[in-house]
């Protein structure tokens, strides 16, 4: 990834690792959801098969001033630098990463998909401190901007792994160790012809239900109505999980990107699961 450098090693990932600006060749949008979709349904120890088609987009990873000064100060305290695939956002094959080592304690762990620029992820932090956050985000500038939003929070259960995050899912952590799985408004991909590209699929779904703890919870939004309706479609009737409240999650807190949904007149759909083991 890049020109990644430096970084204490800590359980087969390095934290804090140096990378450039530009991070190799490939970095997606700060609020989409990163992680790769179509998988197979993965069985623990053998690794997927290689995936060409990812639910998010190919932007600039030049950072901003700001964005520059953050990440220089404060990528050594979060960011989680772990083995790449073939892509620059992609995960190897490798051990998983060592929780103790990365938070010092054993405590629930929350996985966030797409963190963004982190406004959910550090009040999630925050309103959850019992627990320890992981976050998956692909776009360089969206972590430097989490990182020092972090830091001004002075939150300090959360880690950022910069990869795609179904691969994360797959490779960096074993069945039933994920309390939560947060997934908030990923890319809708609402034209017909990309809606192979969505996140939520049925094979997210199994994938999930693999990782989370009995009785685990993934919770969802969308502000896009059909992409609700496909949610439901997967999760609704899938032996893994049983719905739940669809109200808003109370831990959720209004993003810019919300916020630009309710301004052009689109609906908020949230969607609770918990798994029935």
């Amino acid at each position: 990834m890049g020109e990644a450098t430096g970084g204490a090693s800590v359980g087969g990932a390095t934290v804090g690792a140096s990378v450039g600006t530009t991070v190799g060749e490939a970095t997606v949008g700060a609020t989409v959801g990163e992680a790769t979709v179509g998988a197979p349904a993965v069985r623990d120890g053998a690794a997927p098969p290689r995936r060409e088609v990812v639910s998010f987009v190919r932007r600039s990873a030049r950072m901003n001033p700001s964005q520059q000064r953050s990440w220089a100060a404060h990528r050594a305290g979060y960011v989680v630098e772990v083995e790449r695939g073939e892509r620059s956002t992609s995960v190897a094959d490798q051990p998983g990463l060592d929780l103790l080592g990365l938070f010092g304690r054993v405590a629930p762990l929350i996985v966030e998909i797409g963190c963004g620029t982190g406004h959910a992820l550090a009040a999630a932090a925050q309103d959850r401190p019992e627990a320890d956050h992981l976050a998956f985000e692909v776009f360089a500038p969206a972590v430097a901007s989490t990182v020092g939003r972090l830091a001004a929070a002075n939150v300090r259960n959360v880690r950022v792994v910069m990869a795609d995050g179904v691969e994360g899912l797959t490779r960096l952590l074993p069945a039933d160790s994920v309390t939560e799985i947060r997934v908030w408004f990923p890319d809708p991909w609402h034209k017909a012809r990309h809606s192979k590209r969505r996140l939520v699929s049925r094979d997210f779904a199994d994938l999930a239900a693999a990782r989370l703890t009995p009785g685990g919870l993934l919770l969802l939004a969308t502000d896009w109505d059909d992409y609700a309706t496909r949610m439901h479609e997967v999760l609704d009737h899938h032996p893994a999980f049983e719905s739940l409240s669809r109200d808003r999650y109370p831990g959720r807190p209004l993003t810019k990107y919300e916020a630009r949904g309710l301004a052009a007149g689109r609906t908020i759909h949230d969607l609770a699961y918990r798994t029935r083991r």
